[in-house]
């Protein structure tokens, strides 16, 4: 069996070094980057199941490493970070991180969420799906080609985006709380803040309105949850 492929992207090579110890032995494979311009040469020369991603690096930082990856794949993210204060974590989720991890962190935990990540995207990627389009006025969601259209132009969602509006408009007028999305999209076991899913659907809201989209199909349960309504009118 073909071992799975984590990219470290750090500038700290005696960091590097514990995590590719840690990693081999939990019989992954290992490529190492120093910084981020270095990072993006792989990843476009090579295909990875996960990246982990220090913030604060020379040339090219994380943030704009984690942008980059975005804009062509959806591998998961786990990203390191020095900086404890949440407004740094939720830049990362809003530019696509998948999980973070403040320095210092106990390498086990670290392995702990590798193994989780994985597992999320193993299962997203071999989950079973429906060959159906979602209509609703002015807008189509393509569930099979994971493509969203507002007036038949493509909007550019993320992985995790896509998840949670197609999720959304499959339950079209039911509420779903944020758990439950969570535990859907991200998997029971994610152990970061419930706002991923507020920020995800900040995200979503303002792309859609950005491709023309004159109602918002997002509708807010306060206290509760999200639910999707395709009504003209509603805001």
């Amino acid at each position: 069996m073909k071992k799975l492929q984590v990219l470290m992207v750090d500038d700290d090579w005696k960091l590097r070094n514990l995590l590719r110890i840690y990693l081999s032995k939990e019989g992954f494979d290992t490529v190492e980057a120093a910084d981020g311009n270095e990072a993006m040469l792989k990843i476009k020369n090579h295909s990875f199941d996960l990246v982990i991603l220090d913030v604060m690096m020379p040339n090219m930082d994380g943030w704009e490493v984690c942008q980059s990856i975005r804009k062509t794949q959806s591998v998961p993210i786990l990203m390191l970070t020095a900086l404890g204060e949440t407004k740094e974590k939720v830049q990362g989720l809003e530019l696509g991180a998948d999980d973070y991890l403040t320095k210092p962190f106990d390498p086990e935990e670290l392995i702990a969420r590798v193994h989780a990540l994985i597992r999320r995207a193993s299962s997203t990627s071999t989950e079973k799906t429906n060959n159906d389009v979602l209509n609703f006025p002015a807008l189509t969601i393509d569930r099979d080609g994971r493509q969203v259209f507002v007036h038949d132009q493509s909007v550019d969602l993320t992985h995790k985006e896509f998840d949670l509006f197609a999720t959304l408009a499959k339950n079209k007028g039911r509420v779903l709380s944020r758990e439950q999305l969570i535990e859907q999209i991200w998997g029971y076991d994610f152990e970061g803040d419930a706002r991923v899913v507020d920020i995800h659907v900040k995200n979503i809201r303002e792309k859609l309105k950005r491709s023309g989209l004159v109602y918002n199909p997002i509708q807010t349960s306060w206290g509760v949850g999200y639910k999707f309504e395709a009504e003209v009118g509603k805001s």
